[in-house]
């Protein structure tokens, strides 16, 4: 059975205001010195962000209790140093985000002015194993079409500096000013991904294969694909959900590809219009279907992808709970839905804010 592992950013808040704190290097000091989860938490682009990476988990239910102990310890570390740690994709409050010091993200302030400084944002990746990387460039042309469900299932940044921004996932729109980011078109094999990459490298434009921020791509790190589309949560089930549909969007895809089953051949230019429907509507209003490119109503593609996946799904014992996650996600609502209906509610994007860094616990 194939693997799965999550990396999940998270931000760091102010307890009773909840604006963001430029805390992570205290945080990450405070992590070390407790001893034993050293190599979970990681330092990302903002000094107001935290990430964590589970371990290669076959097992959804182990997976999802990884990150929910990631998410505590987090917590407790942010805690020791006067902070709390929120699974927010955006920050609701007007931040001003402060760029983590190293020579990589100077290099990128420097190469990118403004857009680096704008990008505080937190997401989730998720790793799914791989055989080599001719089956994952298999699995990258056949998963494209399916993967703007996942942002609409995770969407959780419907605010953007003290302002609704209109969007379920604001975060994948902010996202998406990279130049090298976005859907892909189809690469056939896995050596015109590799020229593609280094070609890309070559422009100048790209420090190394690291900023080849697709949609989805090829890990340098681990032998897995790397489905990089979604909110970070503010659920951790839907964490799991997220996980749960990628493994079997790469299952069924090696298993389409292994059978001749050629990809979709839609083109970049509607898996643009694809991505930006789903950050728009999140789990309300319309998706576009990913067979025909036409819009339908998001627990009509969200039952698509569910049945697409059915059989990886039912014979890694994930069917079930993944289909009653789903629809609670559809009825209750994501983390966008969340957010807004808490606005409604308490009346303060602070109050927001501390609300979602209890809810990140679980």
């Amino acid at each position: 059975m194939r693997t799965v592992g999550v990396e999940e950013e998270l931000l760091l808040v102010d307890p009773d205001s909840g604006e963001p704190r430029a805390l992570a290097a205290a945080v990450l000091a405070r992590a070390a010195q407790d001893g034993g989860e050293e190599d979970v938490f990681e330092k990302e682009l903002h000094s107001q962000m935290l990430e964590f990476a589970t371990r290669p988990q076959s097992d959804m239910h182990a997976l999802g209790a990884e990150i929910q102990r990631c998410r505590k310890e987090a917590a407790r570390h942010a805690g020791d140093v006067g902070a709390v740690a929120a699974a927010l994709a955006t920050s609701p409050l007007p931040v001003t985000p402060k760029l983590t010091t190293n020579s990589r993200y100077e290099w990128m302030a420097r190469e990118f002015g403004l857009l680096p400084r704008e990008q505080l944002v937190c997401g989730c990746h998720v790793h799914v194993s791989v055989d080599s990387d001719e089956e994952a460039v298999a699995v990258l042309d056949r998963i494209r079409p399916w993967l703007p469900v996942l942002t609409a299932l995770s969407a959780n940044s419907p605010f953007w500096q003290g302002n609704d921004s209109g969007y379920a996932s604001y975060r994948s729109r902010v996202w998406a000013r990279w130049p090298m980011a976005g859907p892909t078109g189809l690469f056939g094999s896995a050596e015109a991904y590799h020229r593609l990459v280094g070609d890309m490298v070559a422009t100048g434009a790209l420090r190394d294969e690291g900023m080849v921020y697709f949609d989805a791509r090829i890990s340098r790190t681990y032998p897995t694909v790397e489905l990089r589309v979604t909110d970070v949560c503010l659920d951790a089930s839907t964490t799991v959900l997220v996980a749960t549909l990628a493994r079997g969007l790469v299952e069924t895809a090696a298993r389409e590809a292994a059978a001749g089953v050629g990809p979709m051949p839609h083109d970049v230019s509607l898996m643009r219009l694809a991505a930006w429907r789903a950050a728009r509507s999140g789990v309300r209003g319309e998706l576009l279907d990913p067979v025909t490119m036409r819009p339908r109503p998001a627990a009509q593609v969200v039952g698509a992808l569910l049945d697409h996946v059915d059989e990886a799904l039912v014979e890694a014992g994930d069917a079930e709970r993944a289909r009653e996650t789903a629809e609670s996600v559809l009825r209750e609502g994501n983390g966008a839905v969340v957010q807004r209906r808490l606005l409604e509610e308490r009346g303060s994007l602070g109050a927001v804010v501390t609300e979602c860094a209890r809810r990140t616990q679980g």
